[in-house]
């Protein structure tokens, strides 16, 4: 696999990996967790392991191989030889040759033959929750998979827990209880998830192709929509009773996490509280974290200006940095200008954007207010 084609793959990994932070069946969470690496490693066969009592494997989740071949294997893997080291060390291990490890145990009667291998573990906070394993790939296995392997298991982790504290909130009923959840879900699950972003961005940095750097930023893009798409769904989760952020609370706390990774002053001025659609405060939070994102990765800018105000029926959000500029005539990859554009339409509203090489760049949404 070339280095851009593991690169291009990387976006709809990390979209798909982002999507199962949503799943409450734990099952379903760890078998497409397995498939996703397979297919971005190009691995023959791939397993997530999962640590029970002892350090031993409670559970064993495989691909390719068919259910009457692992019939002949017998009973599934436990965790010995190689993949036991996986669990001591607790660490990314890579071999060009399982056999020749002093670890090895052998394989059992009728399983296939496995040579090159790639043991990645996966946390759940602290905890360890078990490891993916990736053998048989033609050519061998690089340091590229690694990469991408071990961001697929900050996710996967991030993703267990949050089916796990999705299952408690369906046993649970307590205010108390949802407010925890809540908490935790925030603290824990979102603050991962947005450092697994940065450390994407940063490898991006270390790439020279720039169609290859686009599409890592467009992951990076997609993940972030991930984590406000779960920040909703923590403030679903708040009591009741307990006033829940307003529209400009939200607007500032985002402000603060983004700009907080750049170099770039970013100023807020909100002029709206609250449009009175939970909904539309949703789709405006959204539109802010889009834009400003492009804004302070795309603008090499010193200022970001956001400005969100009420005008007659309609409400006017404004973006405006003082950096490099484009044509907006011109085709760009990696802005996700198109998403801005589809997302505004189904509201209702126009976009605007207003640039030139050298200029910097004004983007304003109007979106309606009912």
């Amino acid at each position: 696999m070339t280095q851009l084609s593991s690169l291009d793959y990387l976006s709809t990994l990390i979209e798909a990996a982002a999507g199962v932070i949503e799943e409450t069946d734990l099952e379903r969470v760890l078998r497409r967790l397995v498939s996703e690496a397979r297919s971005a490693t190009g691995a023959r066969y791939a397993a997530l392991g999962v640590i029970g009592e002892h350090g031993v494997l409670s559970e064993f989740l495989y691909q390719g191989i068919s259910e009457e071949q692992a019939k002949t294997i017998g009973n599934l893997p436990t965790g010995r030889g190689v993949l036991g080291t996986v669990i001591r060390r607790n660490q990314t291990i890579l071999l060009d040759s399982i056999a020749e490890h002093p670890d090895t145990s052998g394989f059992p009667p009728n399983h296939p033959a496995m040579s090159n291998f790639l043991g990645v573990p996966v946390a759940v906070g602290d905890e360890a929750f078990g490891n993916l394993y990736l053998t048989e790939k033609e050519g061998g296995f690089t340091e590229r998979d690694v990469v991408i392997v071990e961001a697929l298991s900050r996710i996967a982790g991030a993703a267990v827990r949050t089916a796990r504290l999705q299952d408690r909130l369906h046993r649970v009923a307590v205010v108390e209880d949802r407010q925890r959840i809540a908490r935790e879900l925030h603290d824990s699950v979102i603050q991962e998830l947005f450092a697994v972003g940065l450390g994407l961005q940063g490898l991006s940095q270390l790439v020279q192709d720039p169609q290859a750097e686009a599409t890592l930023m467009d992951a990076v893009d997609r993940l972030d929509r991930a984590v406000e798409s779960l920040r909703g769904y923590v403030f679903q989760l708040q009591d009741t009773v307990q006033a829940r952020p307003g529209l400009d609370e939200r607007l500032q706390q985002l402000v603060a996490r983004m700009g907080s990774a750049y170099p770039t002053d970013v100023l807020l001025d909100v002029g709206l509280a609250h449009t009175g659609d939970d909904l539309l405060d949703n789709e405006i939070v959204k539109l802010v974290t889009e834009l400003l994102s492009n804004a302070l990765r795309h603008g090499s800018s010193d200022k970001i200006e956001v400005s969100l105000e009420r005008a007659e029926e309609t409400c006017v959000l404004r973006v405006t940095d003082d950096g490099i500029g484009f044509d907006p005539a011109l085709p760009r990859t990696g802005m996700g200008l198109d998403n801005i554009h589809a997302r505004v339409g189904r509201l209702g509203g126009r976009v605007t954007i207003t640039s030139a090489p050298g200029q910097g760049t004004r983007v304003e949404v109007t979106l309606p207010l009912s």
